[in-house]
């Protein structure tokens, strides 16, 4: 698919913008979700979109709701209180609606991937729905979640993780509570039911876990490769 890597946005009518890569996390002035990776930045007055964001399409449908038309918004319909059906987060800006459901979904979540790899032994699949509990919150609950295919698997809520990534943004560049960024290696996710014993397998399962938490946050900022992976994780462990 060819990508356009200079636009005109109706949302910035004045000025055309650029596609870049950043590896700083920035702040989509479209969906009002944090970003990093491929990004639409005006030059002149430093206006930023995720890709995803610049290029969204007037409708689409997505196979998690197969009698569903989604069509794109600038800000919520009827300026109402919304939240995304797939992170579970509020809908401030830009956002994809459905009017015969009603549901609601943020342009990165329509993108985020069925499959996520990390060219290593994470691969992970997106569900609507787990039938298993989250290895995080230790619940099934609402909203899409990523899911391994191992026999030994972990499960991870999309919102869980976004939580997890905004506990580390606010605590990393806004100086929210900076201990908390330590503790958060250790917090993704927060094992439950794992074996409280010492041993190369478990440490590997956990590590296996934190790789996927990382793969997931890095779809959620809108770019889901390895590189960027890479970053979050040192965003995460500093």
């Amino acid at each position: 698919m060819k990508i356009n890597k200079e636009i005109t946005h109706p949302a910035h009518p004045h000025h055309k913008l650029r596609l870049e890569y950043t590896e700083t996390p920035f702040d989509c002035h479209g969906c009002k979700e944090a970003g990093i990776g491929l990004k639409y930045r005006c030059q002149q007055c430093k206006y930023e979109l995720h890709k995803a964001c610049g290029s969204a399409q007037p409708t689409i449908t997505h196979p998690f709701y197969k009698k569903c038309a989604f069509n794109f918004h600038y800000r919520p319909p009827d300026n109402n209180l919304r939240i995304c059906d797939a992170c579970q987060g509020d809908v401030s800006g830009f956002v994809y609606h459905c009017d015969c459901c009603d549901f609601d979904l943020h342009p990165c979540c329509v993108n985020l991937p069925q499959v996520l790899n990390d060219g290593q032994n994470n691969t992970l699949y997106l569900c609507a729905g787990l039938s298993g509990s989250c290895h995080h919150c230790g619940a099934k609950g609402p909203g899409w979640a990523y899911r391994s295919a191992q026999s030994k698997g972990y499960n991870l809520h999309v919102s869980c993780v976004k939580k997890l990534l905004v506990e580390s943004w606010l605590a990393s560049y806004f100086n929210v509570d900076k201990n908390k960024v330590q503790e958060l290696q250790t917090r993704i996710p927060s094992l439950r039911g794992a074996p409280q014993r010492n041993g190369s397998g478990v440490r590997k399962y956990y590590q296996m876990a934190g790789g996927a938490a990382r793969l997931v946050m890095s779809a959620l900022l809108g770019d889901p490769t390895a590189i960027v992976a890479g970053v979050v994780r040192g965003l995460i462990s500093m």
